[in-house]
C-alpha cells in the first residue's frame, strides 16, 4: 500500500514540475508557490526528492511546490549566486559540513517557527538538531543523519587471520588488525583524503575536534596534533597503508577498500548499503570507530532543509519544510533504504529495508556509532581550511612534510 502511495505521489510531483506552475517571483516566495532547492546527483536522487515533495504537496493543497535540483558541485555554486542576488529558494537544502559558509542566507529557526512547521524536537534523534546548527543557532532541520564507521573486508581478514573489528574495540585492536591484514598484495588500511574520512580517526583517538564549540579554529590542540600525526604514520611508520599519488585522489582510501586493495577504510554510514553490495563481491562488514582513552568520539553529520532569510512567504515555507520532515516523508526515505532518517519513529524502517543477512550487523554498528556523537564544530572559514589542508596530505603521507607543520600553517593562516 505504501509503495502504491509513493508511486502515485512521484507521478503527481513530476506532473507538477513539468506543468511549469512557478512564477517569476517563486524563488523569493512572493506568491503561493514555494520553491524547494536541493542537490541531486542521479535520476534516483531526483525521483526520491520528487516523492518527498509530492508528500508535501498533498499535505499542503493550498500551496504550489516547485522542486529544483542541481548536482552537488553545482548546487553550492548556484546557492552562492542566489544568496548574492537575494534569490534563494524559500526552502533550501543544506549539509552539515557546508552550513558555516551559508548561514547568512538562512533564517534562524525559533521555537515558534518549529511549531508552525509542526516539528517536535523530541521526535528526532538526540543530537539531530546539532546537524544544521552553528554556534548554538538552528538554521535547518535534518532529514537524515550520518556518522563515520570502519568498514572491513571480511574475506581479507579471514585470509590473513587478522582480528575482526567489533563494537568496543580500541586503537590497539585497530593497529593489530591493520598490521595483520597487510600483505604484499594489499594494504591493511586505506588512508583517507576527504575531510570527514581523514579526520574521523584522529578525532576519535584524541576525543577532541580541531575546532572549538564557539567556532574558534583549534588545529594545534596537542591532543589532535598527536592523533593526526599517528594517522599519517599509518603510512610512513607503520606501513599499513599506501601513500596517495595525487591530491585529486580525494576518495583514495574508500576506493582502495571498495576495489579490494585494502582491508579496511573509514567512511560514512551513507555508504553502508553500497559497501555491502560491492561490485568485487567480497563479504563486507562494519564496526564503529575504535575507542580512544576518552571513548570513541564521532561526529553527527547529515543534511536537511532551511528557510531562506528573504523568503516572503515564510509561513508557507515552514509548512512545506514540516511536510518534508513529516512521518510520511521520513518513512519513505527509511523504507527505501536511501538514508538513515533523523526522525526516531522512522529509523527502524531503514534496517527493515536491508537484506536479512545484513540487518543485525548494520543495526548493531549504527546503534553503537550513534551512541557517542557530537555535532561538528566548524569555523566561519572552515571550507577554506579544508581546501588548504587536503592537498597537503599527499606530502604528509609521502613523508615529505609533517602533519604538525601542516596543521600549524593552517592554524596560522586561517585562525586569526
Amino acid at each position: 500500500m505504501k509503495k502504491m502511495y509513493i508511486a502515485a505521489a512521484v507521478a503527481a510531483s513530476a506532473a507538477l514540475v513539468l506543468s511549469g506552475c512557478s512564477t517569476g517571483d517563486a524563488a523569493s516566495g512572493g506568491s503561493d508557490t514555494i520553491v524547494v532547492d536541493m542537490w541531486a546527483g542521479s535520476e534516483d536522487d531526483t525521483a526520491a526528492l520528487e516523492a518527498q515533495v509530492a508528500i508535501a504537496q498533498e499535505q499542503n493543497p493550498d500551496l504550489k511546490i516547485e522542486l529544483r535540483t542541481a548536482p552537488w558541485g553545482d548546487f553550492f555554486t548556484k546557492l552562492t549566486t542566489n544568496m548574492a542576488s537575494g534569490n534563494m529558494a524559500c526552502v533550501t537544502g543544506m549539509n552539515s559540513g557546508m552550513l558555516s559558509s551559508y548561514t547568512a542566507g538562512f533564517a534562524q529557526l525559533t521555537e515558534a517557527d518549529l511549531k508552525t512547521a509542526g516539528i517536535v524536537a523530541d521526535e528526532f534523534a538526540p543530537g539531530a538538531f546539532d546537524i544544521l546548527s552553528n554556534k548554538g543557532d538552528l538554521y535547518g532541520v535534518p532529514f537524515d543523519m550520518a556518522t563515520m564507521l570502519t568498514y572491513y573486508n571480511a574475506d581479507m581478514l579471514a585470509e590473513t587471520g587478522a582480528p575482526v573489528p567489533a563494537v568496543g574495540w580500541d586503537f590497539d585492536d585497530f593497529e593489530a588488525t591493520a598490521k595483520a591484514a597487510t600483505t604484499p598484495e594489499h594494504a591493511g588500511f586505506g588512508i583517507g583524503m576527504g575531510g570527514f574520512q581523514w579526520q574521523a580517526l584522529p578525532i576519535a583517538k584524541a576525543g577532541v575536534q580541531p575546532v572549538k564549540q564557539d567556532g574558534t579554529l583549534d588545529l594545534t590542540n596537542p591532543a589532535f596534533v598527536d592523533a593526526a600525526t599517528w594517522y599519517g604514520e599509518l603510512v610512513t611508520e607503520q606501513n599499513v597503508a599506501l601513500p596517495v599519488a595525487s591530491a585529486s585522489d580525494t576518495g583514495w582510501g574508500e576506493n582502495q577498500y571498495s576495489s579490494g586493495m585494502a582491508a579496511m577504510a573509514v567512511d560514512g554510514t551513507w555508504n553502508a548499503v553500497g559497501y555491502l553490495d560491492n561490485d568485487p563481491g567480497f563479504e563486507a562488514g562494519m564496526a564503529p570507530l575504535p575507542a580512544g582513552p576518552e571513548g570513541s568520539l564521532g561526529l553527527i553529520l547529515g543534511s536537511g532543509f532551511g528557510i531562506a532569510q528573504d523568503c516572503e512567504n515564510k509561513e508557507g515555507a515552514l509548512k512545506v519544510l514540516g511536510s518534508l520532515l513529516s512521518v510520511d516523508s521520513q518513512d519513505y526515505i527509511a523504507s527505501s533504504g536511501r538514508s538513515y532518517p533523523a526522525r526516531l519513529s522512522s529509523q527502524p524502517l531503514y534496517f527493515e529495508s536491508l537484506a536479512p543477512e545484513y540487518r543485525e550487523q548494520v543495526e548493531e554498528a549504527f546503534t553503537a556509532a550513534f551512541s557517542n556523537v557530537q555535532g561538528q564544530y566548524v569555523s566561519d572559514n572552515w571550507s577554506k581550511v579544508d581546501t588548504f589542508v587536503q592537498p597537503q596530505l599527499v606530502s604528509v603521507y609521502n613523508g615529505q612534510e609533517s602533519m604538525a607543520n601542516v596543521l600549524e600553517t593552517a592554524q596560522s593562516q586561517f585562525g586569526k
